[in-house]
């Protein structure tokens, strides 16, 4: 899910080159290491498309970056620090790989956990409550 901590990797990401191309993950990917993502591939390439900080916005299709960083002359790399040491190995291509502090607050774990846990508390208050339309014969 798309929020406040990524929208800043990104601004900060912009201030890195010249010109800044964002991959998104499609769903295939993020499926194959966690949950299916709640907002589909497409809508989550809308948004980002959509901001004023990315030149290019990209299909990922693939953790290994090697051949994209090959092939579109990328020379500094920029990802959440969840996933520091990961891409360490794209500096042996001269990358300038950064790993983007998070730190706390904002995460894509805390608003599905928030989110279930209002919907969770919401249900249990509609299941106890009695509607007054419903007559109980006794």
């Amino acid at each position: 899910m798309f929020h406040s901590n990524h929208l800043k990797m990104i601004k900060y990401a912009r201030g890195l080159g010249d010109t800044l191309i964002v991959g998104v993950s499609t769903d295939e990917l993020v499926s194959s290491y966690k949950r299916p993502p709640v907002i589909p591939f497409e809508e989550r390439l809308a948004i980002l498309e959509a901001l004023r900080y990315p030149d290019v916005v990209i299909p990922q299709r693939t953790l290994d970056h090697t051949e994209i960083v090959k092939k579109l002359n990328i020379d500094v790399f920029v990802v959440g620090d969840d996933w520091t040491g990961k891409y360490d190995y794209l500096k042996e291509l001269g990358v300038d790989v950064f790993y983007f502090p998070y730190g706390d607050g904002v995460s894509s774990t805390k608003i599905k956990e928030e989110v279930l846990k209002n919907y969770q508390d919401l249900k249990s208050k509609v299941e106890t409550r009695v509607n007054p339309d419903v007559k109980v014969k006794e």
